[in-house]
């Protein structure tokens, strides 16, 4: 059975272009749903997860769409090929019906997997050039385990002023307040209106 998945950020876009796609793919039932990319809450995609069984392909448009961030898109894409559920992205060369599609995905994962060692190695230079200004470094009190060490990746990107705001929270599947949190906690004073370099 396909099953299609659409979703836009806000009310005032539409979901027409994608639902058009997703009935041309012949998906026998489409979910719609109305979330931020940054929003850990899709009731929506929770539901259409539960219904997936062994044989079925979900189908979106873009696997933005279907993501909050790249970690946890890789991580779904894993979660589906346990359950042998396919998943086609109609505008992305993912296909995990397919031998090619499913090597395509595993690259995808890898250059995930580098990207999160590329934070890894920024926090630890900014950990090492905060010390050697004479700030004490180690991790901030009042946050769990988990939540410390992409606080700390969130103050190492958003010190660098490489990558926007929304960039950072896409890439570290955070909120913009729970970013400003992080960034309270490690002792910087972000500012709310403050732009960074895209």
């Amino acid at each position: 059975m396909r099953l299609g998945y659409a979703r836009v950020s806000t009310k005032d876009q539409s979901l027409s272009l994608q639902i058009d796609a997703l009935h041309a793919a012949k998906c026998e039932e489409i979910f719609k749903e109305v979330a931020s990319g940054a929003n850990t809450g899709r009731p929506v995609l929770d539901d259409l997860l539960s219904r997936l069984r062994t044989g079925d392909i979900l189908v979106v448009w873009k696997l933005d769409r279907l993501g909050r961030s790249l970690k946890h898109l890789v991580e779904l894409t894993n979660e589906l090929l346990e359950r042998r559920v396919g998943l086609i992205s109609l505008n992305d060369p993912i296909d995990t019906t397919t031998p090619q599609g499913r090597l395509v995905f595993n690259i995808f994962a890898s250059l995930a997997e580098f990207e999160r060692d590329l934070i890894r190695e920024r926090t630890r230079a900014g950990l090492q050039a905060a010390r050697a200004r004479g700030r004490k470094g180690g991790r901030p009190s009042g946050l769990p385990q988990k939540a410390r060490a992409t606080a700390m990746a969130a103050e190492t990107l958003y010190n660098e002023g490489e990558m926007g705001v929304q960039a950072i929270c896409d890439q570290l599947g955070i909120s913009k307040p729970t970013l400003y949190a992080y960034l309270r906690h490690r002792g910087g004073k972000p500012k709310v209106g403050q732009k960074k370099k895209r």
